[in-house]
């Protein structure tokens, strides 16, 4: 009986092996004779040739001779393989007749021609023409002149084998994706049985549609789907799969690939992987090649040995990877699909055993009933053969098989020559040989098997009923010894026939759709030899026709619907069209449906939609699609137990699938579940099984998973070994020995990467070319070996510098990107790779065009890798990578946010186990590290060392990423000891890089950088010690590392330069000129290195110009040709600001040494020139201006006073960037507390006291000015033009946006991820505000909108009387009198700096003391304060208004410590300032301005408020209050005190009083009183608070509460305002905070009071303050001033009533 056609693949998974084709092969063309027909009486009607090699011969067309001049040329191609050594014979024949031909015809010639001699015409194309001869029997016969043009033929590519119709992977470079091949394997058998004529006979032929993804056209698999949907059709209603071929076809796939193998190799692969990959952080351009090598023989390690850890690391690493494997990748996706289909064996069963147990007793009794000599005794042995077989394929028991083919050959020998049913006992031994071969692999079984089908197809010429079958057979057998040995031929003469069985089955027969099926599975494999996309589309085509031909109810339609379905399946993996993938689910999952349980299908189904499922999962990155694929590959192996000859297959599947998981999901069991699968279905693979090689290559992407995970340099060894034997097992001219060549290229870059080895390197490059030129241009898989080579070449040029290998990696990278034009599944992954080699070509030449593409193409891929998808973590790391390697170059501060945005995010996508979580770790804490150096602001610097700590800890002893996160870490903390000066940090940093070089050996690419860390480490150390030791081992270490970079390598310039500075350094100790000469010498040949238009060529140029300044500081004429220079050629903003302080510093030098004006002049304009370049980097630009002020302060430049101007002008801006008031207050400790006051004595002393009032305005309390430029009203602007509305609108808009500075101080609650993005956010919107505001001040009458005012609008603060402001610098103390409409008086006080620093420091400590001697020091401090601050003073004073008028104060620096207002001499006659003037403070002029301009709400009643808290609870807090007694006193005196009827008053005392509703009391009410506990909190001093019942009123709280048109606040408790003394001009207190906020008016303490005291002095105020029944916040002035002079007469001590103050209007 015959078999239809079945559909489940090959046993194979081969992410990224290779087979082939032993021995060479040559092509022979330019066919063409002469004188052939010479001496014959007629001239042919057409001639033909043929060629022969043993059995095997191959013949061209049948053509006419040129009737003139005797020519005859035939237009074939033949293929020969030439690893035989018969000899080659050439005959040539004359036919009467043209085209195809019914005899052979009359041979003319012949002639023989060895191999050798054949393959010495095909090295220089010689002509063969001097062998041939005309036949004995034809004497006087010219002999003909042949010209035969043999050449030697290129092995072509084949792909990585398939499991049931699985995927295959190939390594290739950075952003690594590998090709995905589906292979969908047929097999159609014929059996025959005289018991059952009826069903006499089923063609059973074997292709395998062998599905490979990335191709650049697809029509080779249309033919094959359509095939098998005719085979669905042609099968009847209640057909029962005959033999386990049935279930599981494509068996001569596992055995061609399986030749060869040694397992060592697959360990050794995984060692070598392994050492990549941590050896490539985020970011390097190289690490998606290591990710992508390391992932793929891990894995196969998982499949073959079922350790979970190797699946683990491989998941972890195929992730990173910038373009070649990523997550949710087409690429990628085949690899997953082969693990899946690994896992289903072909061969499972699910109907009942005892049947077949059954049945084969039932053939036995049979040929017991036919002895020799019986008629039907043949059919009774090919029965019994038959159920033999079956049973063995279910059970393994190679007993059963021995026999069938025992049986097989009796039947044979009882059908000789002549018999009606030789060729049916011809084709069952055949198939029964095949099938063995499937088993065995011995290669002698398929050519018997071969030859018995060319005999059975004989005795059926054109005609017979049965001559499809027979055509089928012979397909089947060719196109699987295509599959083992790649002979074209092979592949050719099988279409040929499958054609021919198709035109003999018209649509209406039966077979049909079988001999559909078949075809297009052989179109399937020679699409995946010669990749025409033409081929997959005719295959697609085919296989819907069928699935028409086999309806609703056919036995068959499960199997056409599977067909079809994996058909699409591979089209989208060429083509990426998400509708071919849905396609293909519902057809497998309605093919599985029609299957029930227990059918043989059942498995091999359950195969085909997990692979389905597991692609989609790699383009769409659903989970739920990964677990149910691995939930029906677990299925599938639970139906093929021990024993079963499919059981490799569907363990290497789930393995597939696991590992899978682990990339996705980081859980190392599922690595560890893979590698003992994959290791359990090696050992059940015999020797020379045909998956061998494939089954080494999965151990050894396995081992390579497993090595990245653990370090573990016998696992990358053993992965080397694996891959080697896998490529011993497919030798030259077999298909998939470019993969083999691929994959062991990859793991040998792995192991270069990890031990510095350059034979690995330069073997792999090797290896990377031979793949490459086994592959015919346009292949499918040419752009994943391009990438793979362009890497290898890019890793080559890191080591080595050799231009021309990055030139030709990035022609490669291009070539590749053309290969995958948009919509193809690895676009993406091309994208990456070219970005990346753009990238380093940019560090390494410059041109921003290459940086700018880099950042074009990076952002595409990520486009195309949206969320979910798997690779869409690495595209975010390679994006920000980028970004920060711009913001370098240009310093464009929102690359480098976007960049941490974008790290944070791929940090999240990875889980915390996962092993590429360190390596995402330590990218975000170099961002962070760098945006620290950026803007100062010391969390990010924390943040920083933080994650580096956390990557150190993932990093254990013996991985092989611990030198990087020493490294790192060991940077960070050097950062930070630069900052902060805690020895603790650099002795760590040091010993952390100590531990680092001794974990990278001589010759590891690391060493160099970690050589060059630890002597910059040790240098810094020798800064701060002065050891000599440390010195000698930092230069050292500097020759040691300029010896690892010989001429050519990329880093020479580096280190030379890092040499020559450290020798600078020891000149600069030890004088001796010997270093500096050598200094100098490495700066010339750095500079050298450095031609014009490379990115460091303006900083060598400047280091050359600093070494020779050091060498002769009176000779600097070349000193400043080179500065100049590089001013000129320097390539971006930020390098350009350093060529202009090297400039100023130059001239600078030549003042020193000439003492010419000139110099000095140049010197300060430079400076200048530094400063406009700021904008580049804020950072930066603010330290050049404070070098500018130093120099110009230390020259008495007149410079000076520019330079301060545009110093508060850079701070005013980056204070602005910051997004919260605690961010401003920590990024402002960065610079110098006395900025403004130093600005302000510079002007003053160039006799500019108004633009020293000015100054001091702008760069003081620049915290308070942020929030009033958010809340500045637009009405005068409405009210002048109408028009202007939508203007206003969105200034007021974006304005509130910006107006939340307390919220984004309090997100505890919020990750930093997403207040990170907030803070970007903010910054996006700051810049539309500020191109607002400068449309606003292009109107009329708005030219200073909210620029610092000038002094004349400053001085409407002294409308009410003399504002005093005390400026306390190091270069004078000053004070400065503004009036009202009148010039400012300018005194310079008699007091230096330190002399009131010490002032200060004697008042802080009689504060201590409330009797005795703290009293009389108290006063002794007053009366000094009198004698030189005050007295000048109030002399100025007394020419200018008159006694007890009011004054108000507005100190600066230390002056805010100091309670002017009790200033005096306390003796008896002694004058004091209490009894002259009425004081009160202002922490600045505009706050004054703003309090008496603000309009209160017009309401008839005044709400007064008075909250009190004796008891507050702190306990979650670690602040303690002890309880207060006089608070209720003090409420209800108050209460009674105020004049009620026009007051409406409210009290909220006790537990009622709680933080909420003090907060809403404080919002609804105009006049607030609150006697409480109250704290400075110097530390964090926006934290100071009053405590409430069950927590703290703090001062950001009153920031955000709108309190903007309050008229007076009494402030009863503690240091409410006492501001911070190590940022006093920062003005940060409670009293400020409200009066800044809207309140005209406000009473506070300057430290610690007495609650009885407060309580005295309260009553007395409110008793002032009310006596004329009215409430007027104007007069709380000079009714604290009555109060306190109250508590004088009733004898309380000056010390304790003199913390009271007033502030506001």
């Amino acid at each position: 009986m015959e078999q239809a056609s079945t559909f489940e693949g090959s046993p194979k998974d081969d992410p990224s092996g290779m087979t082939g084709l032993s021995g060479r092969r040559v092509i022979i063309t330019k066919l063409k004779a002469t004188n052939v027909a010479a001496g014959l009486r007629r001239v042919p009607t057409g001639l033909y040739l043929s060629v022969s090699i043993g059995d095997d011969y191959w013949r061209t067309t049948n053509s006419a001779m040129c009737p003139t001049s005797g020519v005859v040329e035939w237009n074939d191609l033949m293929e020969l393989p030439l690893d035989v050594p018969a000899e080659v014979n050439v005959r040539i024949y004359a036919s009467s007749e043209l085209g195809n031909t019914v005899g052979q015809g009359e041979l003319l010639h012949e002639c023989s021609i060895t191999g050798a001699e054949l393959l010495e015409h095909s090295s220089n194309s010689r002509r063969i023409d001097d062998s041939i001869q005309p036949l004995p029997s034809a004497p006087g016969r010219e002999t003909p002149d042949l010209q035969l043009r043999p050449s030697r033929l290129p092995n072509k590519l084949y792909h990585a084998q398939a499991t049931d119709n699985g995927q295959n992977h190939m390594h290739h470079g950075d952003d690594h994706q590998e090709s995905h091949r589906e292979r969908a394997e047929r097999n159609v058998e014929e059996l025959t049985s005289v018991v059952l004529p009826s069903n006499a006979s089923s063609n059973v032929s074997n292709t395998v549609l062998v599905g490979v993804e990335q191709r650049s056209n697809g029509k080779d698999l249309e033919g094959p789907i359509e095939h098998h949907r005719g085979a669905l059709q042609r099968t009847p209603e209640g057909h029962s799969p005959r033999s386990p071929t049935l279930n599981n076809p494509g068996n001569a796939l596992p055995a061609r690939l399986g030749q060869r193998g040694d397992r060592k190799e697959l360990d050794e692969a995984i060692r070598r992987h392994r050492n990549a990959l941590y050896l490539r952080p985020e970011g390097h351009p190289e690490r998606s090649f290591s990710l992508n090598d390391l992932g793929n023989a891990l894995r196969t390690r998982f499949e073959q040995r079922g350790d979970r850890k190797d699946l683990d690391e491989a998941i972890h690493h195929h992730r990173s990877a910038l373009q070649l494997r990523p997550e949710g990748h087409p690429e990628r996706s085949s690899s997953l699909n082969n693990l899946a289909n690994a896992l289903r064996t072909r061969f499972e069963r699910r109907g009942d055993g005892k049947d077949l147990d059954e049945a084969i007793h039932h053939h036995r009794s049979a040929l017991q009933l036919r002895p020799d000599g019986h008629p039907e005794r043949s059919a009774s042995l090919g029965n019994l053969a038959t159920a033999l077989r079956t049973r063995f394929e279910q059970r393994g028991d190679g007993k059963d098989f021995d026999e069938a083919i025992q049986h097989d050959r009796s039947a044979l020998q009882l059908t000789p020559q002549g018999h009606p049913e030789r060729s049916i006992s011809l084709n069952n031994l055949a198939i029964t040989l095949w099938t063995r071969y499937q088993q065995r692999g011995d290669g002698k079984d398929l050519d018997e098997a071969i030859q018995h089908h060319r005999s059975a197809l004989q005795l059926r010429p054109e005609g017979h009923p049965r001559r499809w079958t027979a055509l089928n057979n012979l397909a089947s057998g060719l196109s699987t010894r295509f599959k083992q040995r790649a002979d074209g031929k092979d592949l050719d003469e099988a279409i040929q026939h499958y054609q021919g069985a198709v035109r003999l089955t018209s649509e209406g027969n039966l077979r049909h759709p079988s001999a559909l099926n078949n075809l297009a599975t052989a179109l399937g494999i020679r699409f995946e030899q010669r990749g025409h996309q033409k081929d997959l589309d005719e295959a697609i085509q085919h296989h819907r026709a069928a699935l028409q031909l086999t309806p609703e109810g056919h036995s068959q339609r499960s199997s056409s619907l599977n067909n079809l379905g994996i058909a699409l399946r591979t089209r989208f993996g060429q083509r990426g069209d998400g509708r071919d993938i849905d396609e293909a689910i519902q057809h497998h999952r309605s093919a599985l449906q029609l299957t029930p349980k227990g059918h043989p299908q059942c498995s091999p189904l359950l195969n085909n939609l997990a692979v389905a499922l597991l692609k989609q999962f790699q383009e769409r990155g659903d989970g739920k699609d990964l677990d149910e694929a691995i939930q029906h590959h677990e299925s599938a192996l639970h139906l093929r137990p021990e024993g079963h000859p499919q059981r490799s297959a569907s363990l290497n599947n789930l393995a597939n699938a696991i590992w899978t998981r682990f990339l996705e999901r980081g859980d190392g069991k599922d690595l560890d579940e893979a590698i003992q699968h994959r290791r359990s279905a090696l050992q059940l693979m015999p020797e020379g099984h045909a998956n061998c090689s494939s089954a080494l290559t999965n151990l050894g992407n396995a081992l390579l998973t497993w090595f990245e995970q653990q370090s573990d340099q016998k696992d990358l060894d053993e992965a080397v070994q694996h891959h080697q034997g896998a490529l011993q097992l497919t030798p030259e001219g077999h298909p998939e020995r470019s993969c083999s060549l691929n994959n062991l290229a990859n793991v040998l870059g792995t192991r270069f990467r990890q031990r510095g080895d350059w034979k690995d390197l330069d073997e792999a490059i090797q290896y990377h070319r031979s793949a490459l030129q086994l592959t015919p241009e346009g292949h499918p898989e040419c752009p994943a070996l391009l990438n793979g080579l362009a890497i290898a070449l890019r890793t080559r040029y890191g080591q080595r510098g050799d231009g021309h290998d990055l030139d030709e990696a990035i022609e490669h990278h291009q070539s590749a990107l053309q290969l995958t034009p948009e919509g193809h599944p690895q676009h993406s992954s091309s994208l990456s790779n070219l970005a990346s080699a753009l990238q380093t070509q940019f560090e390494q030449q410059g041109d921003e065009k290459d940086l700018n593409q880099a950042i074009q193409h990076h952002r595409s891929a990520l486009q195309l890798r949206p969320e979910g998808h798997l690779e869409h973590s690495s595209s975010l790391s390679h994006l920000a990578s980028v970004l920060q390697t711009r913001f370098r170059q240009q310093g464009d501060a929102k690359d480098l946010d976007e960049a941490i945005q974008h790290h944070r995010s791929a940090l999240q996508l990875i889980p915390e186990s996962h092993a590429r979580y360190s390596s995402s770790l330590n990218n975000l804490a170099i961002a962070l590290h760098i945006q620290f150096k950026q803007q100062g602001d010391q969390k990010n610097l924390d943040e920083a060392i933080q994650c580096h700590q956390n990557a150190l800890q993932l990093t254990p002893e013996g991985h092989s990423q611990r030198s990087s996160s020493l490294n790192n870490l060991a940077n960070a903390l050097r950062t930070r000891y630069g900052q902060r000066g805690d020895e603790k940090d650099l002795d760590v940093a040091i010993g952390h890089h100590q531990s680092a070089l001794h974990l990278t050996p001589k010759g590891h690419p690391e060493q160099l950088s970690t050589l060059n860390n630890l002597a910059n480490a040790v240098e810094t150390r020798f800064r701060r010690t002065g050891d000599k030791k440390d010195l000698d081992e930092a230069i050292q270490h500097h020759q040691s590392a300029l010896q690892l970079t010989p001429e050519g390598h990329p880093e020479r310039s580096a280190s030379l330069n890092n040499l020559a500075g450290v020798l600078q350094t020891q000149f600069g100790q030890q004088g001796d000129r010997r270093d500096l000469d050598k200094a100098i010498q490495h700066h010339r040949s750095a500079l050298h290195l450095r031609p014009k238009g490379h990115p460091q060529h303006s900083a060598s140029l400047c280091n050359l110009a600093i070494a020779l300044r050091q060498d002769n500081p009176k000779d600097l004429d070349e000193v400043l040709e080179l500065s100049y220079a590089a001013a000129k050629q320097s390539l971006t903003r930020l390098s350009h600001l350093h060529a202009q302080m090297n400039l100023a510093n130059v001239h600078l030098a030549l003042w020193r040494v000439q003492h010419i004006q000139q110099n000095l002049q140049d010197a300060m304009y430079h400076y200048k020139m530094a400063a406009e370049c700021a904008h580049a980097d804020l950072f930066q630009g603010l330290k050049s201006c404070l070098q500018w002020i130093r120099a110009a302060e230390e020259h008495q430049h007149m410079s000076a006073l520019d330079a301060y101007t545009q110093t508060l002008h850079l701070l005013d801006h980056h204070i602005s960037a910051t997004t919260s008031l605690l961010s401003q207050h920590q990024a402002q400790k960065y610079f110098p507390p006395d900025l403004a006051v130093n600005a302000a004595s510079c002007a003053l002393r160039q006799g500019n006291t108004s633009h020293a009032v000015e100054l001091l305005e702008q760069g003081r309390a620049l915290h308070w000015t942020q929030i009033a430029r958010f809340r500045t009203s637009l009405e005068d602007l409405y009210s002048q033009d109408p028009s202007k509305e939508m203007l206003v609108r969105q200034f007021q808009n974006l304005s509130a946006v910006l107006n939340r500075p307390a919220e984004l101080s309090f997100a505890q609650d919020k990750s930093i991820t997403v207040v990170e993005s907030e803070e970007q956010h903010y910054r996006n919107v700051l810049d539309e505000w500020n191109k607002v505001v400068e449309e606003i001040r292009s109107l009329k009458g708005f030219s200073q909108f909210l620029l610092p005012p000038l002094f004349a609008d400053l001085q409407e603060a002294a409308c009410e009387g003399p504002i005093i402001i005390l400026v306390a610098s190091r270069f004078s103390c000053d004070a400065i009198i503004v009036l009202h409409e009148q010039p400012p008086i300018h005194l310079q006080l008699q007091i230096t700096l330190e002399e009131l620093n010490d002032l200060v420091s004697q008042h802080h400590e009689n504060n201590q003391h409330a009797q005795g001697s703290g009293y009389i020091a108290f006063v002794e401090v007053m009366g000094e304060l009198w004698k030189r601050v005050i007295f000048p003073v109030v002399q100025q004073l007394k020419r200018c208004v008159g006694k007890h008028s009011r004054i108000w104060w507005c100190p600066t620096s230390l002056f805010t410590a100091l309670p002017l207002h009790c200033a005096g001499e306390y003796k008896h006659g002694g004058q004091l300032l209490s009894k002259l003037f009425v004081s009160s403070y202002t922490p600045s002029l505009s706050a004054l301005i703003k309090a008496r301009t603000t309009n209160a709400k017009m309401t008839q009643e005044i709400t007064f408020a008075a909250i009190g808290q004796a008891t507050p609870d702190t306990s979650d807090t670690s602040i303690e209050f002890s309880p207060l007694h006089y608070i209720d006193h003090e409420l209800d005196g108050i209460e009674k005190l105020l004049p009620i009827p026009s007051v409406m008053f409210t009290k909220l005392v006790g537990s009622e009083a709680t933080r909420e509703k003090a907060l809403q009391m404080l919002v609804d009410n105009q006049w607030l009183h609150l006697s409480c506990h109250g704290k400075q909190i110097p530390e964090k001093p926006f934290n100071s608070c009053l405590a409430m019942a069950d927590g703290l009123v703090s001062l950001l709280d009153i920031i955000n509460a709108n309190i903007s048109t309050h008229e007076f606040a009494f402030l009863s408790a503690c240091e409410t305002a006492m501001g911070d003394s190590s940022t006093p001009d920062d003005v940060i207190h409670l009293a400020a905070g409200l009066q800044f906020m809207g309140v005209k008016s406000v009473v506070g303490t300057l430290w610690r009071v007495d609650d009885k005291v407060a309580y005295k002095l309260v009553l007395a105020f409110y008793k002032e303050f009310c006596k004329n029944g009215t409430l007027d916040c104007t007069m709380a002035a000079r009714a604290l001033h009555e109060a306190v002079a109250t508590l004088a007469k009733d004898g309380v001590p000056l010390q304790e009533r003199a913390m009271f103050v007033h502030i506001g209007i």
